[in-house]
């Protein structure tokens, strides 16, 4: 028998019309007809909003207007198409047709995923760039065993040098190198008594990753501050992307390495090699140490640029599985 798929809507009155058509050509075409509201998912609703109702039977397809002529000669292919096979005992098309009438538990979990990608991107967005910040909030009430599970925890993601990190609960949010050289801030050579720390060579910038710091100087956050400005950034955009209806479309990939990798990039890679104490290099490249805000700022411009051009490809992929399994889901419900 024939699986005659109706996307239609509640209140449509050419959906109404289709049915009927499709229940007086019951005896001469003998189907199951499976409705799917396009309302229940709201990649369906963009998809058919302006052209439903739309009928599906195998591969053929017809969208409104749809005239009972139409209708018997897309039944009348479907049928001859269906015998067809049937009589050639297509493996592909009996192993296809029996998938399409089995729903798996993995089909379940599939659906679902694709329904919930977001939320379950966004919460562990929010808990990967949250509990860098709890770390300091543990040190500073005391609980001292859990966060430092929580700075091993993000030690081998980070390098969390001292000099390049946030701290809560101080007398200032960040503590630079002199070489950054901003005015009005106590440098971290200063309030941790680390010396050498313009030489990235030497080992006392271990002691700078390993320096979390105390009830004057704050307590450092567990992520550095470019790293905190990439993730809370990639945060910011998932939700706006939600509450937005997923409508986004991706940024060009051009776009991407031109506001999200060419910033970053330059900030990063001009203070990396700067400081290789190469004579050569210097006279190209002279020392420099970034300072807080251009990390924040090339950091949240390459998380948002990232999202932006990762999010919606994702929602493309996770629309046509939805729309997938929601048919297939309907179909399955009928055949029962």
């Amino acid at each position: 028998m024939l699986t005659v798929t109706l996307y239609t809507r509640k209140d449509c009155k050419l959906c109404d019309d289709v049915k009927a058509e499709l229940t007086e050509l019951q005896s001469q075409y003998p189907h199951r007809l499976a409705e799917v509201d396009i309302d229940s998912d709201a990649s369906l609703t963009e998809k058919y909003r302006h052209i439903i109702p739309v009928v599906e039977v195998g591969p053929y397809s017809l969208k409104a207007p749809i005239t009972r002529q139409k209708l018997q000669m897309t039944l009348g292919a479907a049928s001859d198409r269906k015998s067809q096979l049937e009589q050639l005992e297509d493996p592909v098309y009996k192993q296809r047709l029996k998938k399409a009438q089995t729903v798996t538990t993995g089909d379940r979990v599939s659906l679902w995923i694709a329904r919930n990608y977001l939320l379950v991107l966004n919460l562990f967005m929010l808990l990967y760039a949250g509990l860098p910040f709890l770390a300091p909030t543990l040190m500073k009430l005391g609980a001292e065993t859990p966060a430092n599970i929580i700075y091993r925890m993000y030690k081998p993601l980070c390098h969390q040098f001292g000099f390049r990190s946030f701290f809560l609960f101080g007398e200032q949010p960040f503590y630079p190198l002199a070489e950054a050289g901003l005015t009005g801030y106590k440098t971290f050579e200063e309030v941790s008594g680390i010396p050498n720390l313009d030489d990235p060579y030497s080992f006392t910038r271990f002691e700078a990753r390993n320096y979390i710091g105390n009830d004057m100087v704050g307590y450092k956050v567990a992520l550095c501050e470019r790293d905190v400005a990439i993730y809370l950034a990639i945060l910011g955009f998932g939700v706006v992307f939600g509450l937005t209806g997923r409508r986004f479309k991706s940024l060009h990939w051009m776009l991407w390495l031109v506001i999200g990798i060419g910033p970053i990039g330059l900030d990063g890679f001009s203070q990396l090699f700067s400081q290789f104490n190469w004579d050569w290099l210097a006279s190209i490249v002279p020392y420099r140490e970034s300072t807080p805000f251009l990390r924040v700022l090339t950091g949240a411009l390459f998380g948002l640029a990232t999202a932006w051009f990762a999010y919606p490809n994702i929602e493309d992929s996770m629309s046509e599985t939805r729309q997938y399994y929601v048919k297939k889901f309907a179909v399955n419900q009928v055949s029962e």
